[in-house]
């Protein structure tokens, strides 16, 4: 069987493509979960980016493809996914005709959107997406869609107003239907380098343009679905579709190695809530710790069941502890990075009244899951994922991690708030305008500080003056009141040292080492980990404009160069970084230097 598959594989490489034409298993396991619409082809689309590694590992080209774009492999790509929809709009004005060019169907599934005021999911979902399909490789399932290819019925301006619309119109918020270039590769910029951070998050595919000036951006991941798509039927109380949902995600997640196999119903929904409250709890704690943004909300709309990131609109990933800024989206004003906790505890409430519902036949209101045992997972999980990465921040080996959370919280309890205290510092300037919301800017960077110290303690482990201790800390929003050593930051600047020495010396004796030569491999670690190259949300916004005014002279094959040099840049273990030199392409290698010059110009930045 296998040498037959590697046949048939050798004589067509790219087979896999033609099996993703809208087929997917959440259409007749979820019954009212979804809209159905035909699409047509674009002609005249390209393929600006391609993502080489994700494809291999989704078995969409061979394990050995080079990273290539060969005719047959754009023409593959093209031909699934560069997509138009026929929607309500089309069809009142023109009809639709049989005909060979019309494809699908393809779904848009409906979920629970906060910019929606029914509140209850009745008219929400994919507003400017389809689910193009599944495809299955070693043994994993991952699903893939497509935004940009219409707007659909679903989309906040035709519940707003009552009305379809044309895809690309301007009348209304949220109407258009369309994405563009820069958009795409924002998403893949940011994607790929919290991939190396170890940060789930749906990935990019594609980024196909069109002679519109629009763009088809093609996603992927192991699961798509949001607890929005649970919350939906979950606030209209119906429970048959609650229930379909649920069982389709305990299905994929058992499918693909997330959740034991075996047990009765009971057991599978309670093993889903567990593992859905493990999974925020890390991903909360992760998103505080590494300055990530992404508006978590009530509705569950812009994360995955397992608390990864999808949609990338409003994600940003902040180069300082920017904790008041706040992304105008219109009438409402979103979450900080701080508050995402408390939103993200609030989506495990929910994931525990789901669970009640389905094991009684009932709803019963949220206030009664106030003290869930649920929360109580949360809780261990936020902590943990807070101070390992606190740790791995610091430089230490997963040796030295595992000792000290073992056996010396209490110093490092000592040192996080040490840390906390220059971390927190605002700008005496208050609150600012920004683009698109308002900031209250931080203004000390403990990452510089914990790439920095290791090297200086190696060499001399005392304490450093504090006035080059905040001359190291100071970031491009401190003015020269705030590098002076006044008392107070003296104090402060001698006790985070002082805490810091105190860990890695235990650190030292709980694993066996000297302690100069823990510190010489912290330097290294805390290198890559606090990387000075930071790829900010305003680093990428600016990278991608670029990126995409320069793709028809840089190329698909370059691009995907550059972009996953990029990303590697940002990947916490040093070994992560050997592939991050400059492309050999001297087309290429222009455009990396100069985005690797914005990722430090703007790397304080939000």
């Amino acid at each position: 069987m296998k040498a037959r598959a590697e046949l048939a594989a050798a004589a067509d490489p790219y087979a896999a493509f033609r099996r993703i034409r809208g087929e997917h298993p959440y259409r007749r396991a979820v019954p009212g979960g979804h809209v159905d619409y035909r699409a047509r082809r674009r002609r005249g689309a390209a393929v600006t980016y391609f993502n080489f590694a994700l494809a291999r590992e989704m078995g969409l080209i061979p394990r050995d493809h080079a990273a290539t774009l060969t005719k047959p492999l754009a023409r593959a790509v093209l031909d699934t996914f560069a997509l138009r929809i026929v929607n309500e709009y089309d069809v009142a004005r023109r009809g639709v005709r049989p005909s060979p060019w019309l494809l699908g169907p393809y779904m848009a599934t409906r979920y629970l959107q906060l910019q929606h005021v029914d509140r209850r999911g009745t008219t929400s979902g994919d507003g400017r997406s389809i689910w193009n399909g599944t495809v299955r490789s070693s043994g994993t399932t991952w699903d893939i869609s497509s935004c940009g290819t219409g707007v659909t019925r679903l989309c906040p301006a035709t519940a707003a107003r009552n009305r379809f619309y044309a895809t690309g119109s301007r009348t209304a918020s949220y109407g258009c239907g369309t994405a563009s270039v820069g958009e795409g590769l924002a998403a893949a910029l940011m994607s790929e380098s919290f991939l190396k951070l170890g940060i789930a998050t749906e990935r990019c595919l594609a980024v196909i343009s069109l002679p519109d000036g629009f763009a088809v951006n093609v996603r992927a991941g192991k699961n798509l679905l949001r607890p929005s798509h649970l919350f939906a039927p979950l606030k209209q109380n119906d429970l048959p579709r609650l229930r379909a949902a649920v069982d389709y995600a305990v299905a994929r997640e058992r499918g693909n190695g997330r959740l034991p196999r075996g047990g009765s119903a009971a057991d599978a929904y309670r093993a889903l809530a567990e593992h859905v409250a493990e999974s925020f709890g890390r991903a909360a704690a992760t998103f505080e710790r590494e300055y990530v943004f992404c508006w978590m909300d009530w509705d569950g709309d812009n994360v995955l069941l397992d608390g990864g990131i999808v949609d990338f609109g409003s994600v940003r990933r902040f180069g300082l502890y920017h904790r008041e800024y706040r992304y105008d989206d219109g009438p409402r004003w979103s979450t900080t990075l701080p508050e995402q906790k408390r939103k993200a505890r609030d989506l495990v409430r929910c994931m525990a009244q789901i669970r009640e519902a389905l094991l009684s036949g009932a709803r019963r209101p949220l206030r009664d899951f106030r003290a869930d045992p649920l929360l109580d997972v949360f809780d261990r999980s936020f902590a943990d994922t807070r101070d390992r990465l606190l740790l791995r921040h610091m430089g230490f080996d997963r040796r030295a991690e595992r000792e000290l959370m073992g056996r010396a919280r209490p110093l490092l309890r000592r040192f996080d708030l040490a840390h906390d205290r220059f971390e927190r510092v605002r700008s005496r300037r208050g609150r600012v305008r920004v683009p698109d919301g308002i900031t209250w800017n931080a203004i000390y960077s403990t990452r510089d500080l914990l790439r920095e110290l290791p090297r200086l303690f190696a060499r001399d482990p005392e304490p450093v003056s504090a006035s080059l201790f905040l001359a190291i800390a100071a970031s491009s929003y401190a003015r020269r009141a705030d590098r002076k050593p006044t008392r107070a930051r003296s104090l402060a600047a001698r006790e985070f040292q002082s805490a810091y020495l105190a860990l890695v010396r235990r650190a030292a004796r709980l694993t066996g080492r000297p302690t100069k030569e823990l510190l010489q491999e912290m330097a290294t670690r805390a290198g890559a980990a606090n990387t000075y190259a930071r790829m900010t949300g305003d680093a990428v916004a600016h990278a991608a404009a670029r990126l995409s005014r320069a793709r028809r002279r840089i190329g698909p094959d370059a691009m995907y160069e550059i972009v996953d040099r990029l990303a590697s840049l940002q990947s916490r273990e040093p070994a992560g970084r050997s592939a991050s030199e400059a492309p050999r392409d001297e087309l290429a290698r222009k455009a990396f230097d100069d985005i690797l010059g914005l990722l430090v110009s703007y790397r304080d930045g939000l």
